[in-house]
C-alpha cells in the first residue's frame, strides 16, 4: 500500500518574495513601536501617581541615549505607517461624490496628511504652552 503524502506549503519568508508584502510587513511591524510607546506612557502615569521623585526619575530616563534612539525609530516607523495609511484610505473608503463626481484620491490622501500634520503641530503647541 502506497503511503499518502500531503502537500505542505513552505511558509518561511513568503512575504520577502513580493515588494508589496515587504512594505505591508514593515507597516504592520510598526505597531510594535506603538505598543512599546504606550507601555512607556503608562509607566509614566504610574510614576506620576507615586510622587514627584518617581515621576522625575521616569522623565530623566527618557533623556537617555537609548530612549532617544527608540523615540526617533518610533517616529520614523509611525510616520511610515501614517504615510501608507493615507495612501490606502481612498481605496478603502466609499466614494464621496461632489457634483456627481468622486473626490480624487490625491485630495483624500493630501487631506489626511494635512490633518495629521495639523494635529501634530497643535499637540506640540499645547504641550509647549503648558
Amino acid at each position: 500500500m502506497a503511503k499518502v503524502r500531503t502537500f505542505v506549503r513552505p511558509m518561511q519568508g513568503w512575504w520577502r518574495k513580493n515588494p508589496y508584502f515587504v512594505r505591508y510587513m514593515i507597516r504592520e511591524s510598526s505597531s510594535m513601536f506603538l505598543a512599546i510607546y504606550a507601555v512607556i506612557l503608562l509607566v509614566g502615569l504610574l510614576r506620576l501617581t507615586q510622587g514627584e521623585a518617581a515621576y522625575d526619575a521616569w522623565r530623566a530616563a527618557l533623556t537617555s541615549p537609548v530612549s532617544i534612539l527608540f523615540h526617533w525609530l518610533a517616529l520614523l516607523t509611525v510616520s511610515y505607517h501614517a504615510f501608507t495609511w493615507w495612501q490606502v484610505a481612498p481605496k478603502t473608503a466609499p466614494d464621496i461624490l461632489i457634483a456627481g463626481r468622486p473626490i480624487p484620491e490625491l485630495v483624500i490622501t493630501g487631506g489626511g496628511w494635512l490633518a495629521t500634520i495639523g494635529a501634530s503641530i497643535l499637540v506640540y503647541i499645547i504641550v509647549r504652552w503648558m
